[in-house]
């Protein structure tokens, strides 16, 4: 009986919901060259080619849209956690965060690109921040899969 108890005590050890893995993989050579190609195609031309986003990206335009954020340490994208950054390309701003009316040119990526192609491009811009500004950014993550 005691056995069979260790037994089952094992076994429901391992039902127990674990903390998902960080999503995305900034120290993973191939991924990062992935998404720096990703990114050149498909987000540099809004974004810039070394992250610094469009001028005046705080203010709204005359159609009513904020321009496009940087992705670089002077931005915020460092201030969401993975899974975040990964609903708003996939699924959009609207969509990710709740807000059905708000209205943005950053297009979904949602069959357009693949789960594991919009990490690479994530995990290439993640790649190009400073240690301190990549460990920030981890803690959020933690916290957030809490």
């Amino acid at each position: 009986m005691r056995l069979g108890g260790l037994a089952l005590l094992a076994a429901l050890a391992g039902c127990e919901k674990a903390a998902p893995p960080a999503l995305l993989r900034p120290d993973d050579p191939q991924v990062v060259a992935q998404g720096a190609a990703i990114y050149a195609a498909r987000c540099a031309s809004c974004h810039g080619a070394r992250l610094e986003g469009q001028p005046n990206w705080r203010e709204r335009d005359a159609s009513g849209r904020l321009p496009a954020p940087p992705h670089d340490a002077s931005g915020h994208t460092w201030h969401h956690p993975d899974q975040v950054l990964f609903d708003i390309t996939k699924y959009g701003v609207a969509q990710a965060a709740h807000l059905p009316d708000y209205v943005t040119a950053m297009p979904k990526y949602e069959g357009v690109l693949a789960d594991a192609e919009i990490v690479a491009v994530l995990s290439w811009i993640k790649a190009q921040w400073p240690a301190k500004i990549r460990a920030q950014q981890d803690e959020v993550t933690r916290q957030h899969t809490k």
